[in-house]
């Protein structure tokens, strides 16, 4: 356990420094339908779609619900951290992974109200499916999608305080949920795909053509890539080259899907020096030897993290350290006058992930994650805050 805490802090440091995740494309929102706020830029950014999240600010059944889980340690405010979100019209679903003791649910609902930007988090689908120590329930879900069908499928690494003292609770798991009745309809238990080495991290949601489903999950540890046929019941491991992980840190993935279906997974380590890719039709048979083209080396030779995708063709990344968000059309190539700039970064947070969503506009979702991992956020926790893309004019 010692060495899964050395291995796991060294993911988060390099996580923090660049303070980002990617970002499994919404396929129920097409990259015609999710615009850039502003066509040339905006002096007042949308301040009534701005929603601040906070582990202060949660839904609880009642007060002495609250007072026997603050009593008992079960919750501690500033330990409660949103990483990862999903929109799905009015309603935003997001992980809030038990990285610290104190965690009450970790995974949630936030209804995206115009303005009330102090937007309180829900256990979702219930508070029963968030007991910690039951491996019927969700012990630390660190990634969510929404797919096409209204599906939204949560990742479950099973490990609990992984900044303080990691313990395994349970075999880590993929839960998918129907937001339209909140019901559990299919849990994957990972147990055969990953090793001792895993470290899962991100989950994306794939149709084939003839619309079967296929999960792909990110496992930096053991540097591969799972893929798990829904339909076929069928699993595979695609274990990547090992020029494409110069250091096992942070394995950013996103989709891209064109008009015709054809999706292509585009993959790349924090440490990496470059940009990598596989289309969805080699993932779906588990062909990864030969498959796994090198799209390019990141712009100015920075390591760049890799936001997300806008459900159609274009990726969004930013550089490791800085928040100017930028956007690249992955039917272009891969270098700097490809790149526009399409947010510029304010001082406090780093985002986290690009995603497409609410009041069709791309969103970004922010926070000082790398305050939160160094206990630097004192005791009103991480700022977090998930609001609409949106292009600023110079002063």
């Amino acid at each position: 356990m010692t060495k899964l805490l050395s291995v796991f802090l060294l993911s988060l440091l390099a996580a923090a420094s660049s303070a980002g995740y990617s970002s499994s494309s919404d396929s129920s929102s097409s990259s015609s339908s999710n615009t850039i706020a502003g066509s040339k830029c905006d002096k007042n950014p949308l301040t009534e779609l701005t929603f601040q999240l906070s582990g202060s600010n949660l839904h609880w059944p009642c007060d002495s619900t609250k007072n026997i889980y603050v009593q008992s340690g079960r919750y501690v405010p500033r330990n409660v951290i949103v990483t990862r979100a999903q929109l799905q019209r009015d309603s935003a679903f997001v992980a809030l992974p038990r990285y610290k003791q104190g965690v009450p649910f970790t995974l949630g609902k936030v209804n995206l109200k115009k303005g009330e930007c102090l937007a309180k988090i829900a256990p979702y689908p219930c508070w029963a499916i968030q007991e910690e120590g039951n491996c019927q329930a969700l012990q630390s879900v660190v990634d969510v999608a929404v797919d096409q069908n209204g599906l939204l499928w949560a990742l479950d690494v099973g490990i609990v305080n992984t900044l303080e003292q990691p313990i395994r609770r349970c075999s880590p798991k993929i839960v998918a949920i129907n937001t339209a009745n909140n019901k559990v309809v299919k849990s994957i238990d990972l147990s055969d795909l990953v090793t001792s080495e895993s470290r899962l991290q991100f989950i994306v949601i794939d149709y084939s053509k003839d619309n079967k489903p296929f999960v792909y999950v990110a496992d930096a540890g053991a540097r591969s890539i799972l893929v798990y046929d829904i339909t076929g019941n069928k699993s595979y491991r695609i274990v990547l080259p090992r020029a494409t992980a110069p250091t096992n840190d942070v394995l950013y993935v996103a989709l891209t899907s064109k008009p015709d279906g054809t999706s292509t997974l585009f993959f790349s380590y924090l440490s990496s020096s470059r940009l990598y890719s596989i289309k969805g039709e080699y993932l779906r048979v588990g062909q990864g030897a030969g498959s796994i083209i090198d799209v390019g080396p990141k712009p100015y030779g920075k390591q760049a993290v890799l936001l997300g995708a806008d459900g159609g063709t274009s990726l969004f990344f930013r550089y490791k350290g800085e928040n100017d968000i930028y956007l690249w059309d992955s039917e272009t190539c891969f270098k700097a006058s490809n790149l526009q700039e399409v947010q510029r970064g304010g001082d406090c947070r780093l985002s986290t992930q690009v995603l497409p969503g609410h009041k069709r506009f791309m969103w970004a979702l922010e926070s000082n994650f790398h305050d939160f991992i160094s206990d630097r956020t004192g005791c009103n926790g991480a700022s977090i805050v998930l609001h609409p893309v949106v292009r600023e004019c110079d002063d």
